[in-house]
């Protein structure tokens, strides 16, 4: 019994020093854990290849594992973004990727959900990193409205980060965005829209329509390669160049899902959502869609991304996928950190994340 109350005592008396020492606690802690913070940069310490990464697998509805559409690609040692949604560039400092060492963004079209985080995205990486020039962001034509609007709404943020950091931090130079347009592919042709260091990008056209321009792109470096779509319908065009690539990121909205959302609607007498999930099945693909897409072009991976509506109930990714797993069963329904590695030279497609 006294060796009992003895050890007991000497917890509680641990337990006080802790509390009554945790703000030194707190500071040695913060300050370890600041240094590696710093210090780490994910897109140099990975083996030479093609890696790709979610810093938003969602679209414009919030889910606490599916911020805005956002995806990370590293070939080599080169880091680029595709498509800018809500908290992707918070995403990718979660992820040890740093702000400052993106090379550039491709923009797949211009809904609001894949550039609401373009500003914060540029500021991030001209104030934190060791830049001269503007941030490249490449799309199909009108992409310098794009900018142009971005770049003049953050002028004033430009002036003063410069005055108060100067430009050994935030030299006026390098504020804001470039565009870097190009002709819409025709149906069946791809455009390449950036060729350098090994890596090569290519744009392809897909059908969002209304929503025009709208493309993809597939990356290729070192026999890997991936192919992502932005918004679409099924589609062949992508069925043709996604035909043998690595890994397939193929957006899906589950339209039993959605019909669920509608039917919820207008029993509600909410005549403006019951409007909205009547309308969206129509320019969106549902996984059923994309599995068949990565089944016919015999991709290696499939991973569902830009997912409508959330999944946050257990169960639901059941009722997402709706068949689609019979179809095609290399899949990975994305969330917000997930990351594959595809090794240069190699056919090993490995993944390396489920998510933050």
């Amino acid at each position: 019994m006294k060796k009992t109350l003895l050890a007991l005592a000497l917890v509680i008396a641990v337990a006080l020093l802790a509390h009554n020492q945790r703000a030194g606690i707190a500071a040695l802690l913060m300050e370890k854990g600041l240094a590696s913070r710093m210090a780490e940069n994910r897109a140099s310490e990975l083996a030479d290849g093609l890696h790709l990464a979610l810093c938003g697998a969602g679209g414009p509805l919030p889910a606490p594992n599916a911020s805005g559409p956002c995806v990370a690609v590293v070939a080599g040692k080169q880091l680029f973004i595709v498509d800018a949604g809500t908290d992707g560039v918070r995403n990718l400092t979660r992820m040890g990727y740093q702000p400052g060492s993106i090379q550039g963004v491709f923009l797949t079209h211009f809904h609001s959900d894949h550039i609401d985080g373009l500003g914060e995205m540029a500021t991030l990486r001209w104030a934190s990193g060791d830049h001269r020039e503007p941030l490249p962001v490449y799309g199909p034509e009108r992409v310098e409205q794009v900018v142009e609007g971005l770049n003049m709404a953050y002028a004033q943020d430009a002036t003063y980060r410069q005055k108060h950091h100067g430009d050994s931090v935030a030299p006026l130079s390098a504020a804001g965005m470039v565009a870097r347009p190009f002709a819409l592919p025709v149906m069946g042709a791809l455009t390449t829209v950036y060729a350098d260091q090994g890596l090569t990008v290519e744009a392809l056209t897909v059908d969002h329509s209304p929503v025009e321009p709208a493309v993809g792109y597939r990356f290729h470096y070192k026999d890997r390669s991936l192919l992502i779509t932005g918004d679409t319908v099924k589609l062949a065009n992508i069925e043709k160049f996604a035909r043998g690539v690595d890994l397939l990121v193929h957006e899906a909205l589950a339209p039993n899902l959605v019909a669920m959302m509608h039917d919820a609607a207008v029993a509600s007498g909410n005549d403006i959502m019951a409007k909205i999930t009547e309308d969206i099945p129509d320019y969106h693909a549902s996984p059923v869609d994309a599995a068949e897409t990565a089944r016919d072009a015999a991709v290696g991976h499939l991973l569902y991304y830009h997912i409508v509506p959330p999944l946050v109930i257990p169960g639901q990714k059941a009722l997402f996928l709706n068949g689609a797993e019979e179809i095609f069963a290399d899949y990975t329904i994305g969330e917000d950190g997930v990351s594959f590695s595809l090794p240069a030279n190699t056919g090993e497609i490995i993944k390396t994340s489920s998510g933050l």
